[in-house]
């Protein structure tokens, strides 16, 4: 049967009065379906007293909401036009039942969003940062399976069964096992990172790989970029398995280096420089009070050397850098005080009397042969 003929047939059993009494069912949902809505949510809100998360969800479900009277109205209209005389009416039932999964993938869906209320409630109750990548990484997992659950459940609807599809998937399952041995070992090892949280995003952090700053992570891989404003892609497996140094973990920076001032420095004008310097450190604000080491520890080959260890309270490099060069202003200022000067490389050589002597005298013979 051609589809012009199956039109004239369905055009012929059409009773008028029906596809009128069709159009008003349909009319009537979608017509109101923003006021049904609004009523079920000021229902909703006279017993939620937290207006707050009653506007999240109304947010979140209002689209679908309205969607869904719209698809009811649509269905009752043709289930009412088409009631028992066709086998198209058996249809309709799939597809209502098609389009009700896909509304509520949908909403579900808008839910697991990264900034849905269900998971920044659930980031409160765990306490985690702004930084913090555990909710990203949920949010994509959560939208992965709802995705794959909607799939599935209209497939099924349709009558494709999913059986032959799983024992397949039996049947090569070490094959696939195998193949995507690496992918698997990146996904754990991204759970691993995300639940563990040796860095979080924004982190400056240093492995024997790379060093720069964490910009994001996904089910496979870590960016970070890099001092020289590149981005580098770590896989998880590999950068789970190594040592990671997170410096903006410091709740202090440190300074340490050994300052060599000249061997012939005199013993009391050095002490009194040391003492000053480190008093002056303990009166620095900048400058944690914790531990503050200045002693005088060594004696090297041309120097005398100063021993410095400290921590600066802030750890933002540009400002640390500042400390520092104010400190080191504040230690040659009192060292030219005190009259201690630097050390310089030098060499000296010490010949004995008699062996310069003996040198004279053959100079004086060489130059009398030369005459």
């Amino acid at each position: 049967m051609s589809i012009w003929t199956w039109l004239q047939d369905v055009i012929g059993r059409v009773r008028w009065m029906d596809v009128l009494v069709s159009a008003g069912i349909m009319a009537i949902f979608v017509l109101l379906n923003r006021f049904l809505v609004r009523y079920v949510f000021s229902l909703v809100n006279r017993k939620n007293r937290e207006k707050e998360r009653t506007l999240l969800w109304e947010e979140a479900l209002e689209k679908p909401l309205r969607l869904f009277v719209v698809v009811l109205g649509v269905y009752l209209g043709l289930k009412y036009l088409f009631s028992v005389r066709w086998e198209t009416a058996i249809a309709l039932d799939g597809l209502f039942r098609s389009a009700v999964i896909l509304l509520i993938g949908w909403s579900l869906l808008t839910l697991s969003n990264r900034s849905s209320f269900l998971l920044e409630q659930l980031s409160k109750k765990i306490r985690l940062d702004d930084s913090s990548m555990l909710i990203p990484f949920m949010s994509k997992v959560l939208r992965f399976v709802v995705i794959a659950l909607t799939i599935t459940l209209i497939g099924t609807e349709w009558g494709f069964s999913i059986n032959g599809l799983v024992a397949g998937m039996g049947l090569g399952s070490l094959a696939i096992a195998l193949a995507a041995k690496d992918t698997l070992g990146n996904i754990f090892g991204g759970i691993v990172i995300i639940l563990e949280k040796p860095f979080s995003k924004g982190d400056w952090i240093l492995t024997p790989s790379v060093e720069g700053f964490v910009e994001d992570i996904t089910f496979r891989s870590t960016k970070i970029r890099t001092f020289a404003d590149a981005v580098v892609t770590v896989p998880n497996a590999a950068l789970a398995d190594q040592p990671i140094t997170n410096w903006s973990r410091m709740g202090k920076r440190r300074v340490t280096f050994t300052l060599g001032v000249a061997l012939d420095s005199d013993r009391e004008r050095l002490a009194a420089a040391v003492e000053r310097i480190e008093t002056g450190l303990r009166e620095n604000d900048k400058i944690d009070q914790t531990t503050i080491l200045v002693k005088f520890t060594e004696f090297q080959q041309s120097s005398l050397g100063l021993f410095f260890y400290f921590f600066t309270k802030t750890t933002v490099w540009a400002e640390h850098l500042a400390v520092r060069q104010e400190v080191n202003l504040a230690v040659m200022k009192v060292l030219e005080e005190e009259g201690i000067r630097l050390a310089y490389p030098a060499q000296r050589v010490l010949l004995e009397e008699g062996a310069a002597w003996n040198a004279e005298e053959e100079g004086l013979r060489s130059v009398s042969s030369a005459g």
